[in-house]
């Protein structure tokens, strides 16, 4: 995962309790990270958690970006 999206929603593509959506909720430049991800967790692991960490921390993190469809997290396209 190379291009991240402000405003969009990422997965780790993990299994059962291991599995996270998160929300990017801006890129900055923090002061101490560099180039950064501030992000909510939407679903999984880390719901209702907001979080910053480095770019680089969060592409390792990120699988694929997703989107809800009704009820479900459904992948979008094929960005592994």
């Amino acid at each position: 995962m190379t291009d991240l999206r402000q405003g969009a929603w990422y997965s780790n593509g993990g299994y059962g309790q291991n599995w996270g959506v998160r929300w990017v909720e801006a890129l900055i430049d923090d002061p101490d990270l560099g180039p950064a991800v501030r992000f909510k967790g939407m679903a999984g692991r880390c719901r209702r958690k907001a979080g910053l960490c480095s770019l680089a921390a969060f592409q390792a993190w990120a699988r694929y970006e997703v989107a809800l469809n009704e009820n479900s997290w459904q992948r979008i396209g094929i960005n592994e």
